[in-house]
C-alpha cells in the first residue's frame, strides 16, 4: 500500500475537490483561482518534461521545447525512476484512451 508524504486532511479534501471536477472549463476555472497562472504552467511543465523523459529525449532538446531549466529535468527524472510512480500512472491511464 502506498503511503504518501504529503497526507494529511487538507490535502485530502483538496484531491476530493479535484476529483469532482468533470470538464476542461472546471479545471481550468478551479486551478486559476486556487493557483497562479506560473504555479499552473509549471506543473503543465513538469508534465511535459516527464512525458519527454519517457520518450527518452535529451535534456538539451527538453529545455529547448519546454524552457524547463536542468534541475527542473533532474528533478522530474528523479521522480519518475524514485517518486511514487505518479507519473507512470497517469500516462498509463492517457494511453489508455
Amino acid at each position: 500500500m502506498f503511503v504518501s508524504k504529503s497526507k494529511s486532511e487538507a490535502v485530502d479534501e483538496l484531491f476530493q475537490a479535484i476529483m469532482l471536477l468533470q470538464t476542461e472549463e472546471e479545471c481550468y476555472r478551479f486551478f486559476e483561482d486556487l493557483s497562479t497562472i506560473p504555479e499552473i504552467k509549471s506543473l503543465a511543465q513538469r508534465l511535459q518534461v516527464a512525458k519527454m523523459l519517457v520518450n527518452k529525449e535529451t535534456y538539451t532538446a527538453i529545455s529547448d521545447k519546454t524552457g524547463a531549466s536542468t534541475a527542473t529535468i533532474s528533478r522530474v527524472k528523479s521522480a519518475l525512476f524514485y517518486g511514487a510512480d505518479g507519473y507512470k500512472l497517469i500516462f498509463q491511464k492517457i494511453n489508455q484512451d
